[in-house]
């Protein structure tokens, strides 16, 4: 009996699309057609293998009005934010422009009369596990230097957003890959687990939760196939006291509550100098009360849906037990009329009164809500900012760029920011520490993350 994948939309809980899982069978023919292809695509020179990657943005960008009432019914995105396209272009064309570099032999000439150089040859399979929250973006910070380093692509994409792999699918169609270099398949978990386990896949990336990158780990145990994982986050920011106070409330409502707060280095929680903490709570809550919550087809949408009812009950359900532990609650859920409970539509909260003994201060939430707490001084704020089991972003409010490098150095994060929040640099690596993950995309490290060093070593005979 064949599985079936349901989408079910958060828009208004119906089944958006559904399709047949591949049997073994299916499958492995997948397998064997990429296995063959990638042997020939390694061949390809790479600036032919770019050209592909750039054909292939010219049709999403020309499918661009469709992908975008497309997610708002997969994941809950409001339209009047246009999709994901400038990131992935933005991603696309600056890994173009890298790859020559990033790719170049290393050559050693120390030593008269050898030859010596250090090349980066293909993994070969790289299988990508794509997330829903941001399904175009965070596939393609893969994809994309996967196939100029010479690789091959099978993508599973969330259930939730099944749709974004097809619509992959057809742009590299239109862009002529050839056949076999990029597949997008519709797998179950169980048979998932089996294709990493059965030792053919030759690099994973995976971006998703906690449990789930340890799942994934163990499916692959004994493989030996490389690994990159982007998994938790808990991401903080501070304010500290020469900090330009309307433009962090500004920026920081924003990386809070962008796409319902399913941002993987979304702000979770907010920890404010003493001098500016009154100010800085009040012109938070007055911005946030201005979000309008409903449905993401509506162009007056900022705010809408998570993407299913089990994530907004977790958001509840952590808001719920901060409350009962004395925390106080700033936004009136009467402004929200849209919110319904379990229903996926939530209002955006603003907690103070928080600490670290609360989930909501302590476990990702992943949603529209963010604790605040006041802080004495940068030591305290410090202590706060690494007392988290996760490390993906953090981000520093202060005109004084020194003591932003100062503090960055001990954060224990992937990227520190300064003046700004919950981005992407496709020049800069993307990685976290602790909980949230290992390996590393985009920047030239992207690229030798999914290839291997190999070694040429001649003597010129005389």
């Amino acid at each position: 009996m064949t599985d079936t994948i349901k989408l079910v939309s958060p828009v208004d809980g119906s089944v958006y699309a559904e399709r047949a899982a591949l049997d073994e069978a299916a499958l492995a023919h997948v397998v064997a057609v990429a296995r063959k292809a990638q042997a020939d695509w390694a061949q390809v020179p790479l600036d032919e293998r770019v050209a592909y990657c750039l054909k292939a943005l010219d049709a999403l960008k020309a499918m661009n009005p469709d992908v975008v009432p497309e997610l708002a019914w997969q994941m809950g995105r409001p339209i009047r934010y246009g999709g994901e396209l400038g990131g992935t272009i933005e991603r696309t064309e600056y890994c173009a422009s890298v790859a020559k570099d990033a790719l170049a032999d290393i050559v050693r000439t120390d030593r008269p009369g050898f030859n010596r150089y250090l090349r980066r040859v293909p993994l070969g399979i790289v299988m990508v596990i794509a997330p829903w929250n941001y399904p175009f973006m965070t596939a393609i910070n893969t994809i994309m230097p996967a196939l100029m380093s010479g690789n091959v692509i099978i993508l599973k994409h969330a259930a939730q957003t099944l749709l974004v792999g097809e619509r992959l699918a057809q742009a590299f169609e239109t862009a002529g890959l050839p056949k076999g270099v990029f597949q997008n398949i519709v797998l179950t978990h169980e048979g998932t687990e089996k294709l990493l386990g059965s030792g053919v896949i030759d690099h994973v990336n995976f971006t998703g939760s906690v449990a789930g990158g340890r799942a994934i780990e163990k499916a692959l145990a004994g493989t030996f196939a490389s690994l990159g994982l982007e998994l938790g986050g808990k991401d903080p920011a501070y304010v500290r006291a020469d900090a330009d106070l309307p433009y962090a409330i500004e920026n920081l409502v924003d990386g809070a509550f962008y796409n319902a707060g399913q941002c993987c280095c979304g702000i979770e929680r907010i920890y404010v100098h003493e001098s500016h903490f009154d100010k800085f709570v009040e012109g938070f809550v007055d911005l946030t009360s201005q979000y309008k919550l409903g449905n993401p087809l509506d162009e007056a949408t900022t705010l809408g849906p998570m993407a299913q009812a089990r994530f907004a009950a977790w958001v509840r359900q952590q808001t719920e037990e901060a409350l009962r532990q004395g925390a106080t609650a700033h936004i009136d859920p009467a402004l929200f009329p849209a919110a319904k409970e379990g229903t996926p539509y939530l209002a955006p909260q603003v907690l103070t009164n928080v600490n670290h003994q609360m989930s909501v201060m302590r476990e990702e939430s992943f949603g529209p809500v963010v604790g605040i707490m006041k802080v004495k001084d940068d030591e305290e704020a410090l202590q706060f900012m690494n007392d988290s089991p996760y490390g993906l972003t953090a981000s520093l409010w202060t005109e004084d760029a020194d003591a932003a490098a100062a503090i960055g150095d001990r954060i224990e994060t992937g990227t520190v920011f300064m003046n700004r929040c919950d981005y992407l640099d496709p020049a800069l690596v993307w990685t976290g520490v602790k909980e949230t993950g290992k390996g590393a995309a985009l920047s030239e490290i992207g690229f030798h993350n999914l290839t291997r060093p190999k070694s040429f070593h001649f003597r010129v005979k005389h």
